[in-house]
């Protein structure tokens, strides 16, 4: 049991998740001025005492990533010349992971740069979630809890009672995450076979099973353009496939991914709150799904210092 009063901060990217994972825990956000100076530097100010407390900022680094990361630094670096006990970040969505490998000559490894200055700014621990690269979390030195949607997701899912199910991978680099929920639905599995020319930027190629008659519910971890995953419903689609759902946990939806995403004519799009949506986004077939419950037992649980393996799966 940890005896170090708890205390829960937001950045500006998610307040209304944070909110809510702190009326999870049955307490408030704790005091905090973020403000800018006229040539856009971040300015930072804890309000509350956190002497010897057990911190928790809340930030996810979604656009605008760059202010937001900065923020998060700045709060963490005040919590640590406050003297706080131990410092968490909680970042529902980890921005720049997909630039986690050398892809070509003279490149940054950027998701490295990304945990290297968050560790080195004074975070004792990483709570994040839905990673797109697990080997993320070998990049710090720091422990890393990387939590799965999943498992909300597929309360919602089984609620639908879909018939004749599979759930199909939109690549080759998401099959693990696809076979997971097509192991947990008792389904069958579908792969796309795609070639991505340039970022943001895919080709159908082929569809890898049985999806004619069928239902289908494509996976994936984040939707920017949402090019990729509403190409992979026009190849389903044209396979014969009946009804077609998304389920991703990120909403990056950069661009005209709404207009994509309603070009594609999903039965319905399902992701989580991990980064806020705004109203020009919104489509009447979205359904979002709350992850503050998930993030504020794994807060209540490492702050008493108990297992949070089973939150992994």
């Amino acid at each position: 049991m940890n005896n170090n009063p708890l205390k829960i901060f937001s950045g500006s990217s998610n307040k209304a998740l944070a909110s809510e994972i702190a009326q999870y825990l049955g307490t408030e956000l704790s005091g905090i001025d973020l403000k800018r100076f006229k040539d856009g530097e971040i300015s930072v100010k804890i309000k509350d005492n956190v002497r010897a407390h057990d911190v928790f900022i809340i930030q996810s680094t979604c656009n605008p990533s760059n202010d937001h990361i900065m923020e998060l630094l700045l709060i963490i670096d005040a919590a640590v010349r406050a003297s706080a006990a131990r410092i968490t970040a909680v970042i529902p969505y980890f921005g720049y992971a997909r630039q986690d490998r050398k892809v070509e000559p003279r490149v940054p490894i950027s998701a490295k740069v990304v945990s290297n200055i968050i560790q080195v700014t004074g975070a004792d621990r990483v709570l994040t979630m839905d990673l797109h690269a697990d080997q993320i979390q070998g990049f710090f030195d720091i422990p890393v809890d990387n939590l799965y949607a999943t498992p909300i997701a597929i309360e919602y899912l089984m609620g639908l009672e879909i018939e004749n199910v599979v759930v199909v991978s939109p690549d080759a680099g998401g099959v693990d995450r696809a076979r997971f929920l097509a192991k947990k639905m008792d389904t069958s599995l579908a792969i796309i076979d795609k070639r991505r020319p340039e970022a943001n930027i895919s080709d159908v190629m082929n569809v890898i099973g049985e999806v004619s008659g069928k239902n289908c519910i494509l996976i994936d971890d984040i939707a920017d353009t949402a090019g990729s995953i509403s190409k992979a419903a026009e190849a389903l689609k044209e396979r014969g496939a009946r009804d077609v759902y998304c389920l991703f946990s990120h909403p990056v939806l950069s661009d005209n991914a709404a207009e994509n995403l309603k070009r594609a004519e999903f039965k319905e799009i399902i992701f989580t709150n991990s980064i806020p949506l705004t109203d020009e986004k919104r489509l009447d077939n979205m359904k979002v799904l709350s992850i503050a419950p998930l993030f504020g037992e794994a807060i209540r649980r490492i702050h008493n210092g108990e297992s949070v393996s089973s939150l992994f799966i």
